[in-house]
This record gives structure tokens, C-alpha cells and sequence, in this order.
């Protein structure tokens, strides 16, 4: 089936079951697809074929093109013929996929010594193409993270597990937080992405609220590296912890073994 890489066999068959669950054989549009839909799917937004399609930087027939097969897969369902969602197993694909970036992110940024926005472009060039023993071996070495370097949840179950936090937009001057995540809606904007992780406004970093002007559609506040100006609109994107959060939420890459 075009869009979709080769599929298992079961006494020299194939099977519309082994090609619906076996993540490893989707091609890598198919997972940017999946994982893109993901991403712009959170919290329940209605989401399109033409939305993914501006997303992805392809026509709305590329992209409706490529959602009719993973609605034939059945990673994905189609409801009043436009709004798209994704299966359980989309879902479930969805998220082995993002498992997978969110690992070589880690990789790139804690070991290999990447910033935030050229880590996330190579870990989507290279998601596709490691090994389910190279993933394992990955997650033993990086210490089982269960978020992304931006404390995104790598799975649903993690997600129910975890906080929600608040908007860094809502807070009032005075107050104190703890920079949570920073949602998959602003690791879309690597200009965004570089300036936090330029400020330290990555998750865990404290912060205080100095100043939120809707007039001038801004918020100010005081965070590791002194001050820091954003707009409110992304503010929208990071979520905090009011004062100061568990040190446990934050995952950290174990010290090198000698």
C-alpha cells in the first residue's frame, strides 16, 4: 500500500492487522503525519487534513491523500467527513513515534550538546530509522525519561500521571513559578525555542513574574539568567507550576559512566 512502508507477512500474506500495528513499518511521512496530528490535536482541538497540510508545509490534496490511507489503516478516523482523529492504534503509534523523538532530542541536547531547535530538526530526520534495540538501549542509557527535553509527556499514561500546570500567560505580577513545559504547539517555533533555552527558561528553571500587560500584550519576569520579555501569546505556549515545583518532575540524563 503506498504511504506505508513494507508490511509484515503471516504465511507469506499480508495482513491488514500487521500493517495497522506494526509502527516500525510506517514510512517516515506517514509518521510525520501521525506525529503532526498529535501535536496539533492537544487538548482536544478539531483538527483537518488542510490544517495538518498548512502545518507540514504540503498542499490540502497531499495531505488529504496521505489521511485516506492511514483512515484505510485505521490509525486514524474521520468524523462529519472532515474533523480528523486518531485511533488507539494511531494514537499508540503516535506516541512510540514521539517516544522516539523525544529520546534522540535528549540525546542531542544533554550528550551531543545541540540546542533546543537544531536537536528537534535532527531527531526528525533520524526517527524514523533507529532499531527497537537502539531505542531500548537508548532509554537504559538516558535514564527511562517519561517527557521530552521541553517536559512533554511521552505518552497518554504519563500524561494522566502528571500535572497540568498553568499558563505562563495567566500569572499575575508578584508571583512566583517553576517553568514546566513548554508545550508541542511552541516547539513548532524554533526562534521561541532559542530564546528560552538562551534566557534558561527550560523546565525547572524559577521565575518571577514581574510585570503582564494585556495592553501591551506582554508579560515580564525574572528568571535565571535576569530578565526575560514575552509576548503573550507565547506565554500561552509554557506552562508552570505556581512557587516551587517537585524536583522529581524533572527528568536529568545520568553522569557518564567511565
Amino acid at each position: 500500500m503506498s504511504g506505508v512502508g513494507p508490511a509484515g507477512r503471516t504465511g507469506g500474506r499480508e495482513t491488514r492487522h500487521d500493517r495497522r500495528h506494526d509502527r516500525n513499518d510506517l514510512s517516515s511521512a506517514a509518521q510525520e503525519y501521525l506525529l503532526a496530528l498529535r501535536v496539533i490535536a492537544v487538548d482536544g482541538r478539531h483538527v483537518t487534513a488542510a490544517q495538518v497540510g498548512r502545518h507540514l508545509g504540503v498542499t490540502p490534496q497531499a495531505a488529504s491523500e496521505m489521511f485516506r490511507r492511514l483512515v484505510a489503516d485505521g490509525l486514524v478516523s474521520q468524523a462529519d467527513g472532515r474533523e480528523l482523529i486518531l485511533t488507539d492504534a494511531g494514537r499508540a503509534a503516535a506516541d512510540a513515534i514521539f517516544r522516539r523523538h523525544a529520546l534522540l532530542e535528549w540525546l542531542l541536547t544533554a550528550v551531543v550538546g545541540l540546542g533546543w531547535a537544531e536537536s528537534d530538526e535532527e531527531a526528525a530526520r533520524l526517527q524514523g530509522a533507529i532499531s527497537p534495540r537502539v531505542e531500548a538501549r537508548l532509554d537504559e542509557m538516558l535514564g527511562h525519561p517519561e517527557t521530552c527535553p521541553h517536559g512533554n509527556p511521552i505518552d497518554a499514561a504519563t500524561a494522566r500521571r502528571r500535572p497540568a500546570g498553568v499558563l505562563l500567560s495567566e500569572m499575575e505580577a508578584g508571583n512566583r513559578a517553576t517553568i514546566y513545559r513548554i508545550t508541542e504547539e511552541a516547539e513548532e517555533d524554533p526562534g521561541l525555542l532559542s530564546y528560552l533555552e538562551a534566557r534558561a527558561l527550560t523546565p525547572g528553571a524559577p521565575v518571577t513574574i514581574l510585570a503582564r500587560s494585556k495592553s501591551l500584550d506582554s508579560l515580564t519576569l525574572d528568571g535565571p539568567r535576569g530578565r526575560a520579555t514575552l509576548g503573550l501569546r507565547p506565554a500561552s505556549l509554557i506552562h508552570v507550576l505556581p512557587g516551587e515545583a517537585d524536583p522529581s518532575l524533572f527528568h536529568r540524563v545520568p553522569a557518564a559512566r567511565p
